[in-house]
């Protein structure tokens, strides 16, 4: 079960996500078609879940990983074509870049950033619960 202070950390960054998937549906979202079973944008209930572009976060406690804990940064490009590496690497590149520019609006108490370890971006930082 959750704490309270988790569960508010936890929707700050379902928050931020959400700003992210905006940012990439606008600048990228007509580079690819919608996967068939995929509502388009503004349809579905929630952000993540219509659109060419899912984002999220996933906590880790980082074993093995030259940054330790933190939280995984998801983006899911939802459709049946092959997505070249390089568009891929442009669309990580200026997600990474977006979510360094809002991550202090989301978190303005909280010292956080984001790094590359190995093949995934993470979110490290202040996680502690007593401040929010």
């Amino acid at each position: 079960m959750m704490t309270y202070q988790q569960q508010q950390l936890e929707n700050q960054l379902r928050r931020m996500c959400d700003d992210l998937d905006h940012y990439l549906e606008d600048t990228f979202g007509d580079r690819y078609p919608l996967h068939p079973n995929r509502p388009p944008r503004g349809k579905a209930a929630k952000v993540a879940y219509d659109g060419l572009f899912s984002t999220g976060t996933k906590f880790t406690l980082g074993y093995g990983s030259e940054t330790g804990k933190g939280y995984l940064v998801d983006i899911e490009i939802i459709t049946l074509s092959r997505v070249k590496p390089e568009d891929r690497e442009e669309i990580e590149q200026a997600a990474v870049s977006h979510l360094r520019k809002i991550i202090g609006e989301y978190f303005p108490t909280r010292k956080l950033d984001i790094h590359k370890d190995g093949r995934v971006y993470k979110i490290i930082g202040d996680f502690s619960l007593g401040v929010l």
